[in-house]
């Protein structure tokens, strides 16, 4: 793909029909659970895009046996009942989030000793929570580079854990990311003697803290949240032959929002009002926004409202918030300005995407304040202009939204999309072209 992408100004409403790969963040989850099981797993419905194939090349490189079908999207992985094959290696997560946090876990907890590397985005990130709880757990930490950051090199501390016949009892903060809780929890079946993890943060709970335990439970795996804290029982165990993955709601909210900013009409195949992704809230912010959501067969359509105007709200996403930068990007198009509530956290993600959000809209001549966990968008006009992704996915795909209604929008480094969409702009610009 070039350097720049040029969106296509619309001349009518949209009505699109596509369909969207399976979700990063649950594509993610199942191969873990599947190199933990003990059984051979079947996964389908797999997302193939940059942070899953380090997924996957790091379970080969840890010796894991992975059959891999890029074409039917199926990967089969053999599990090893909570070992890991080889007991030294090294391995390289790029800038996947979840690999990092997901591995780093199961590694610490693992009776061997790894490298583990990554991206230099990805070594920016936050992992110090999770650091702190390895070390207190008995886990030998070399930082490599920067102290609390990515690379280390790591000594698990599986035969400490083992030796314990009470649960496990770990205290974790998740405010600056739920991944940490995720990790553990889905690696829990290595903790033999169970384990219990009381939250120390404000925040408790979240929509990927919940996708985790419902993917645990379909292994066979149960918790139990008691609003402080976590546990998992002793000699729990995934079991699991086939597993599909849902199609990714983070990828569909794009289209839907296209229909809304162009009064037109977007289905999005096999994604239904079941799907239990956190980032389905968004039709309820599209919906109190003015447009109707509705399921059929085939999947959920969204239609842009019948006024041809979006209403302005505050909405509060902070456990949807992948779609803070897809409001922001359609907000200038409301009515009354857009308000985005206790959305600290993005600050630390791929991209400080508060900043972004600010920088870009403005760059593009709309009004946008900017505070330490929200944002004010003012309604506007965006002009043309090349539009910035900081080497972030979701910039670059909410932000071609607003090429839909104006003439002249750059995206640059469209490629960083390779990330969890890789095809985004190839169905956009086909999806375009065929408006006349």
């Amino acid at each position: 793909m070039s350097e720049q992408f040029m969106v296509k100004k619309l001349k009518h409403p949209v009505d699109w029909t596509v369909e969207v790969p399976g979700s990063k963040s649950m594509t993610n989850r199942a191969l873990l659970l599947a190199a933990l099981s003990g059984d051979t797993v079947s996964l389908d419905g797999v997302l193939f895009s940059e942070d899953s194939r380090h997924f996957l090349s790091a379970l080969q490189m840890l010796g894991f046996c992975v059959e891999i079908n890029e074409a039917k999207r199926s990967v089969r992985v053999k599990g090893c009942g909570g070992m890991i094959p080889k007991k030294e290696a090294e391995i390289n997560v790029g800038s996947a989030g979840t690999a990092a946090r997901f591995l780093t876990a199961m590694l610490g907890f693992s009776d061997g000793v790894y490298t583990i590397r990554a991206s230099e985005q990805m070594k920016r990130r936050p992992m110090a929570p999770l650091f702190a709880l390895l070390r207190d757990a008995g886990a030998e930490i070399e930082y490599l580079e920067k102290e609390n950051c990515l690379p280390v090199r790591l000594h698990g501390c599986a035969p400490e854990t083992k030796k314990q016949s009470e649960p496990l009892l770990l205290a974790l903060d998740i405010s600056q990311s739920t991944q940490f809780l995720s990790a553990l929890l889905l690696i829990s079946p290595m903790i033999r003697q169970g384990l219990c993890i009381s939250i120390t943060s404000e925040k408790k709970d979240g929509s990927y803290i919940r996708i985790t335990r419902k993917m645990m439970e379909d292994f066979g795996a149960n918790t139990v949240f008691c609003g402080h804290y976590y546990e998992v029982p002793p000699d729990t165990a995934y079991h699991k032959a086939h597993y599909t993955v849902e199609p990714d709601m983070s990828a569909a909210c794009y289209f839907y929002a296209a229909a809304a900013i162009t009064g037109g009409r977007a289905l999005v195949k096999r994604v239904h009002m079941d799907n239990t992704q956190g980032d389905l809230k968004f039709l309820d912010v599209l919906e109190r926004m003015g447009c109707a959501v509705g399921e059929t067969e085939d999947g959920i359509v969204v239609s842009g409202p019948e006024t041809g105007e979006l209403r302005g709200i505050t909405a509060d996403m902070n456990d949807f918030s992948d779609q803070a930068l897809t409001l922001a990007a359609i907000a200038p198009f409301a009515a009354e300005k857009v308000r985005i509530e206790r959305i600290g956290h993005i600050r630390l993600q791929e991209s400080d995407r508060i900043h972004a959000i600010r920088a870009e809209l403005s760059r593009l001549g709309i009004r946008c304040d900017e505070e330490a966990e929200a944002v004010t968008i003012y309604p506007g006009n965006p002009h043309g202009g090349v539009v910035f992704t900081y080497d972030d996915h979701r910039v670059a795909m909410a932000f071609s939204l607003i090429g839909l209604k104006t003439d002249g929008i750059l995206i640059d480094n469209p490629g960083c999309c390779r990330k969890t969409f890789e095809d985004y702009f190839s169905i956009l610009a086909r999806l375009t072209s065929a408006d006349c």
